[in-house]
């Protein structure tokens, strides 16, 4: 099996992954970091051959831009303080007890060293949580501010690694230069991302394609995270402001075919790379466990130590830090989506399982000092990262749908009901309102207009069934059993119609490409 051969087989697993998880209740990345592990017991496998400096950026942007599209900048402000304190306050604090144990007991282990091991397992994978959260049915406050954790806590933990790799190699330190590279990325950062989505916004409109508009889309997280990191910047922040841009300002509510279109894509894409990131993390652990062998328990014994300080950190800060938040939420004003019970916060508590960037920068560890020599305990601390990586993914991925349900942690229906009703009384009222308007420049008949009023009372109904009365949702329900099997007649004939035109292509002399207008056309029927 070569490379080529093995990209393949990960993908596969990641379009299989989801139903087998799916059918049996496991989140996807967790099986497909599985399926890596075995793979990476077998002989016939190669060992994975990708430079880590490519990991990030070819694997980030688009799970990045994937996951932003399921959210709004309105989410983030509104959890700007449970973000700020999960993603910037706990990532150093992790950071600083990682190092601090790490130092105590890994023999000769540098500071700057140690440094760079705590940033790097610091940042909960934004991937592993909205995957692994998001099927679970959660409270949407949660997945809010799981979602916004893992985003942007891999902008602190980046530049946190970089600055103690550089402190490590070159042999000097200074916090304030530190601080103001960490501000300094984050401006730059912000501003590509910014400029690079304006443009984008611009240029989609001019391509007005839908086909051209979504390969737009494709391109632009991978040109911000490049460009930010070319100028010193953040590239996770900038490809999160991009993206954050993109999705208040180019959306356009008519657009219905790029955006039914647009969804498809990016499934698609989330699902193959989301898959292939977690495969190769399993992979990674055959080189992982070569760098032990001789060495076995003392340097599982300093795994399983790092895997115990990350675990209860998260849970001895989260407690104070839920509590604190509440404390403020209650006496201020805030639009603020928080914990409500000590079960909510264990959930997010188990929820921080560590993932792709942590194994993109155990890797992207260098192998020489400025000086030439090796970069100290290099092995040692791949190993332990890898650790702590495996642990949290594979047991906390796997016994978090255990915990949701023995905790009965659930998302509140009806709140969800009732914001649905209440988007369906606004669209009906909306299409009511463009309806008077039209009646006022144009003459309608009265059969015309009462039969378009019914049509905007049902653009309401379809959307919450609970929205008119007993006796207008009898009704209601009864043209929809009407309309139902008239679609489902309807169905038919488009269907037999699809197949007559299908089967011209094979006819001698038919132009393939009038066949696939005319079939186009048709699917665009059935739609509607």
């Amino acid at each position: 099996m070569d490379q080529l051969a093995l990209l393949f087989v990960l993908m596969l697993g990641a379009v299989v992954s989801v139903p087998v998880g799916d059918r049996f209740g496991l989140p996807a990345p967790v099986l497909m970091t599985l399926l890596g592990i075995v793979l990476a017991v077998l002989d016939f496998v190669p060992n994975v051959d990708v430079p880590p400096d490519l990991i990030l950026p070819l694997l980030l942007p688009p799970l990045l831009y994937a996951s932003v599209r399921r959210t709004s900048w309105r989410q983030f402000t509104a959890n700007k303080r449970p973000i700020f304190l999960l993603a910037v306050a706990l990532v150093f604090v992790t950071t600083a007890v990682v190092a601090f144990v790490a130092g105590a007991i890994v023999p000769g282990l540098p500071i700057a060293a140690a440094v760079a091991l705590g940033a790097l397992v610091a940042p909960p994978d934004p991937v592993a949580a909205t995957a692994v959260a998001g099927q679970l049915g959660l409270p949407r406050r949660l997945v809010s501010i799981l979602e916004g954790e893992g985003l942007f806590n891999d902008v602190t933990a980046i530049v946190l690694y970089h600055v103690a790799i550089a402190a490590a190699v070159s042999g000097t330190f200074s916090p304030w230069r530190a601080g103001l590279d960490l501000v300094l990325s984050a401006v730059v950062a912000v501003a590509i991302g910014l400029a690079l989505g304006w443009v984008a916004n611009k240029l989609m409109s001019l391509l007005g394609d839908a086909t051209l508009q979504i390969g737009m889309t494709l391109l632009v997280p991978f040109a911000s995270y490049v460009l930010a990191e070319e100028l010193h910047g953040s590239g996770v922040l900038a490809v999160l402001t991009t993206a954050l841009f993109l999705a208040e300002y180019a959306t356009d509510a008519d657009d219905v075919m790029t955006r039914l279109a647009g969804y498809t894509f990016w499934d698609v894409v989330d699902t193959l790379v989301t898959g292939v990131a977690f495969g190769l993390i399993g992979l990674e652990l055959h080189n992982a466990i070569r760098t032990a062998s001789g060495r076995w328990g003392e340097m599982l014994g300093w795994a399983a130590a790092m895997v115990a300080v990350v675990v209860f950190v998260r849970l001895a800060y989260l407690m104070p830090a839920t509590w604190l938040t509440k404390r403020l939420h209650a006496k201020r004003d805030y639009d603020e989506e928080i914990p409500t019970s000590w079960r909510e916060t264990v959930i997010m508590w188990w929820s921080g399982m560590r993932g792709v960037a942590s194994v993109a920068l155990a890797l992207a560890i260098p192998l020489k000092m400025d000086d030439g020599s090796p970069f100290p305990d290099r092995d040692e601390i791949i190993f332990i990262a890898f650790g702590v990586i495996m642990a949290t993914l594979v047991l906390q991925g796997l016994t978090l749908p255990w915990l949701v349900r023995r905790l009965g942690v659930r998302a509140d229906e009806d709140v969800e009901k009732a914001f649905e009703k209440e988007l369906a009384v606004r669209a009906a009222k909306a299409a009511k309102r463009r309806l008077k308007e039209i009646e006022e420049v144009e003459e309608l008949p009265e059969e015309l207009s009462e039969q378009l009023i019914r049509r905007a009372f049902d653009i309401g109904t379809r959307i919450s069934p609970d929205l008119g009365d007993e006796e207008r949702r009898e009704a209601y329900e009864q043209r929809a059993r009407r309309v139902k099997r008239l679609r489902r007649i309807q169905g038919e004939m488009l269907s037999a119609a699809r197949h007559e035109v299908l089967s011209a292509r094979s006819e001698p002399g038919a132009d393939p490409e009038i066949v696939d207008r005319v079939l186009r056309h048709l699917d665009v029927r059935s739609l509607r």
